[in-house]
């Protein structure tokens, strides 16, 4: 893994994006790491624009923005048109296909993984946040699963703990079968 390492999710209001970033960060701290985590969102409460995001390294943090995001992930078509195209060569961007359905340009490696589908299959679209991040660990290799899950576990209302931690090995088991597909074709080719 990079570090400092700099993640951003970009989406909309109600998709839970800057609690993923809050609980990404989390994560990272439980692990004795340095963190910033920032946020911002539009003025609508619900359906407007929503970034949250996240530095964690093992020194010192410089400068509290992303500048140039290692993981970029898009859970909207505005979100995939505003910052996939910003994404630096070799990063990693995730889209969400259930949402992002247009060809995006970007010089970052693509995984496109139906992350709001898998939400819904697991019975609640809300968990999409949920499913994003165990991706993008899965994906990066950020911080431990473990880490990872108790700071879902303490984060979330209780009654839907365990159906958030359910929705981040989701998440990791959709990244792995997504890279070993991949990594298949590659060497067919």
């Amino acid at each position: 893994m990079k570090d400092p390492i700099q993640v951003r999710f970009s989406g909309a209001g109600g998709q839970g994006l800057i609690t993923a970033g809050i609980i990404l960060a989390e994560a990272a701290m439980l692990e004795g790491r340095n963190v910033v985590q920032t946020q911002t969102y539009g003025p609508e409460a619900r359906l407007g624009s929503s970034r949250a995001e996240v530095i964690i390294s093992s020194g010192q943090i410089a400068y509290p923005e992303v500048t140039s995001p290692d993981v970029q992930v898009c859970m909207s078509p505005e979100a995939a048109r505003k910052y996939a195209p910003k994404t630096a060569p070799g990063s990693l961007v995730v889209l969400d296909s259930t949402c992002v359905r247009d060809e995006i340009t970007t010089t970052g490696r693509v995984a496109r993984l139906p992350i709001t589908q898998a939400a819904v299959d697991l019975g609640n679209k809300v968990v999409a946040n949920a499913v994003a991040l165990g991706v993008v660990n899965a994906l990066a290799g950020i911080v431990s699963h473990e880490s990872l899950v108790k700071a879902v576990v303490a984060r979330v209302p209780r009654k839907y703990a365990e159906l958030n931690e359910r929705a981040l090995t989701v998440g990791a088991e959709l990244a792995t079968s997504a890279a070993e597909s991949a990594g298949a074709q590659a060497a067919s080719s």
